[in-house]
Order: structure tokens, then C-alpha cells, then sequence
């Protein structure tokens, strides 16, 4: 059986956790987010927990089973507390600002780069950290992993944009004989 999918969701104050026909739909003070039931698959909201249960007890329902379990954890969490990334410009002239919604990144090219923030996600800058942070873990993740892709870091000195809690294995330079 699956541990992750046998774990019960509790749902914290201020959050509110519907089910309709197949979509659960998680409401809290950060925002709204939804996900589809997989087939073979029951949702189980009991005042304030959630669970899932699989219909069937063979091994290919385990891993949607988790999967299932764990976005809508994920869900809940996001829309109460939220979730944020931290990427860190790093090298000479390297620099970050944000005016609005929009992040402008001087990476070192000929022109800076201009990112704007989807829906429900922020931008801050303190130095060189930038954070990104939003209610939906799925869509933080994929704006971090863009503007990380703006100017990937580099094995020989290190520059560029990187997670903050990323290591980068350094490589040896060129020697003289």
C-alpha cells in the first residue's frame, strides 16, 4: 500500500475544502486552487480532515494514489500559508529590481531581461536575492526555474542565477605548463 496516499490532510482554520462531482476545490485566505480526481480514485472529507482512498488494491494505483494525496496537500497548504523560492544573482554587474509585478534581471547580457509575474505570484528583491512566492507550488516552481534559466550558473567561477540553497560543483581553469 502506499504510505504517502494513506496520509490523512488535515485542513487548518480559514481553509475550506469542497468536493464537487470529480474536482476537490481548496479555498483559504491566499487564494483558490482546484484538481481533478483521477479515475479509480475517491475523495473522503470528514470536518476538518481529508483523505483518499483507492478503489482498487492493485500496485498501479499506488503511485497516483500518493500523487493525488500529495497535490491536494499541497493545495491546502498553498491557499493558507504558501510556498516561495529563492534564487540568487550572482557575478560582477549582476543585478535585480522589481517595479510592480515585473522582474528586470541585468544578467550580464546587452539588454536586461523583463519577466512578468503570472497570476497569484510576487516578486521580492533584498540585495542580490530574489524571492518568488505564490499559493500555487506548481507555477512558483516553473517561474523560478525560468528566470534560473535566464542565465544558468557556471561550473568555472560560478556566476549567474541559482537557487539559493543549490551547490555548484566548481571545476579547475585552464593550468600553464
Amino acid at each position: 500500500m502506499s504510505r504517502v496516499g494513506k496520509k490523512i490532510i488535515s485542513i487548518p482554520e480559514g481553509v475550506t475544502v469542497t468536493l464537487d462531482k470529480a474536482t476537490v476545490f481548496v479555498k483559504g485566505p491566499k487564494g483558490e486552487l482546484s484538481q481533478e480526481v483521477f479515475d479509480g480514485y475517491t475523495v473522503q472529507i470528514d470536518g476538518s480532515t481529508v483523505s483518499v482512498v483507492a478503489d482498487g488494491e492493485d500496485k498501479s494505483y499506488f503511485p497516483k494514489w500518493g500523487l493525488l494525496t500529495r497535490l491536494i496537500e499541497n493545495m491546502v497548504t498553498g491557499t493558507s500559508v504558501g510556498f516561495s523560492k529563492q534564487l540568487v544573482v550572482d557575478g560582477v554587474g549582476y543585478k535585480s529590481a522589481v517595479k510592480g509585478d515585473v522582474l528586470t534581471i541585468n544578467a550580464g547580457f546587452s539588454h536586461p531581461f523583463m519577466y512578468k509575474a503570472p497570476e497569484g505570484v510576487a516578486f521580492q528583491v533584498e540585495g542580490n536575492t530574489v524571492t518568488v512566492s505564490g499559493y500555487d507550488k506548481q507555477v512558483v516552481g516553473q517561474v523560478a526555474a525560468e528566470i534560473r534559466a535566464i542565465r544558468p550558473p557556471e561550473p568555472y567561477k560560478g556566476k549567474g542565477i541559482r537557487y539559493a540553497d543549490e551547490h555548484i560543483i566548481r571545476k579547475e581553469g585552464k593550468t600553464s605548463a
